[in-house]
């Protein structure tokens, strides 16, 4: 039997064999979220306030383990507006995986930053400290308590370690090396609402931190995000910058800068609220899937299910394998044959500097994320794989 026969079988024996095709990962509407969004209607708040916009916003912090929460429309415009209220600045340098999606990199482009991307750790996926320290001793150098990549001139003003699939970054790691080249740590949570670093909850460990409520999240809002901090100032201004700018008054349209229209509507916002009640049963139901596929795989040859390291607890939002090195040239036959046969499987992002619009960009030696590239699969994750209860044979 070949490999990918072999995962076929084990991960049906954690399925089922009833259904033809599942999928990566799906919403699903469990809670008041019909209730919720019919108070929406019945009451005409559908557009960007309303009650529920500010309950999600206040549980979305709680989660987070923030103070303040702003909810937004994806994403990507809350990282962007995350690095903005940071203090990033166009041609600001900002550092971040090249293993990620491509709304990293967007969201500093965005702002007219320019993305420098660094290596990955096999043990989380994301960031790696020791790569990075590396790194920016060859190209980096200290000016008046600033870091400046000395190959471009320009500053470097950020770091972004982004949670890939929910399994935190080494944060501890990557405070050590911001002791010797200080900057600004803004996260990318966008994956890893639940997840928790030594006990303390992604999107908690920076300054500012992104999440996002996409429709492939472990709780979605049709589309959203939002921006999370302790720091009172940085919340105030992203709130008012994603408001379009407006000052208040009671009639008058008043604006001091130039804004966004980032809002989040009311009806988005409901749904987030009934969503985020089930997140302590979502984030259950995916530790028995992550059990059921740790126990169906054991044995397994040619791949090994990927698990956060000792002192992480991630969301496990999706389930990962990492192939053996002698195999990554056999992923695409995998992929292939696993989709063929109705498990949906699909690889990790192309990297950032593979993309045409960062090619040129300023980045490390990428060789340990280049290898994960070519090994690292994501199959089955919904939460409701794990709600049935069943065990691998």
């Amino acid at each position: 039997m070949n490999l990918a026969e072999e995962l076929i079988g084990r991960i049906r024996s954690v399925i089922g064999a009833d259904e033809a095709f599942v999928p990566l990962h799906v919403p699903e509407f469990h809670g008041r979220e019909r209730e919720l969004l019919l108070d929406c209607i019945d009451t005409g708040w559908v557009s960007s306030v309303g009650s529920y916009v500010d309950a999600f916003e206040a549980e979305v912090a709680r989660i987070s383990g923030c103070a303040h929460g702003v909810v937004v429309a994806n994403g990507t415009a809350a990282l962007q507006v995350a690095l903005l209220v940071a203090g990033v600045e166009p041609g600001d340098e900002v550092l971040m995986p090249a293993l990620t999606f491509v709304a990293t990199a967007n969201a500093a482009s965005h702002l007219g930053a320019v993305p420098h991307f660094v290596d990955s750790a096999f043990d989380t996926l994301g960031l790696c400290p020791l790569r990075l320290r590396a790194h920016l001793e060859t190209v980096a150098e200290l000016r008046d308590g600033q870091v400046f990549n000395r190959q471009t001139g320009r500053r470097i003003a950020a770091v972004v370690p982004m949670h890939v699939f929910g399994c935190p970054v080494d944060m501890d790691g990557l405070d050590a090396v911001l002791r010797d080249w200080p900057m600004v740590v803004v996260e990318d949570a966008a994956e890893s609402l639940g997840s928790r670093y030594k006990g303390r909850p992604c999107g908690s460990l920076g300054a500012v931190a992104a999440v996002s409520f996409n429709g492939n999240k472990i709780v979605t809002t049709g589309g959203g995000g939002a921006i999370v901090t302790n720091d009172e100032a940085l919340a105030k201004r992203a709130k008012h910058l994603t408001t379009t700018a407006k000052l208040p008054h009671k009639w008058a349209f008043l604006h001091d800068e130039v804004g966004y229209n980032y809002r989040m509507p009311n009806l988005n916002a409901a749904l987030g609220v009934a969503q985020l009640e089930q997140l302590d049963t979502r984030i259950a139901q995916k530790a028995r899937l992550f059990s059921a596929y740790a126990q169906a795989f054991r044995g397994l040859n040619g791949a090994a299910l990927f698990r956060a390291p000792e002192g992480s607890v991630s969301n496990n939002w999706l389930v990962t394998l990492v192939l053996d090195p002698a195999l990554a040239p056999e992923r695409d036959t995998l992929l292939e044959m696993m989709n063929g046969a109705g498990i949906m499987t699909r690889p990790v992002w192309t990297l950032m500097h593979r993309l045409p619009m960062y090619r040129d960009h300023p980045r490390a030696d990428l060789s340990q994320a280049e290898d994960l590239e070519a090994r690292v699969l994501n199959i089955p994750s919904s939460a409701y794989l794990g709600a049935r209860g069943g065990v691998a044979v």
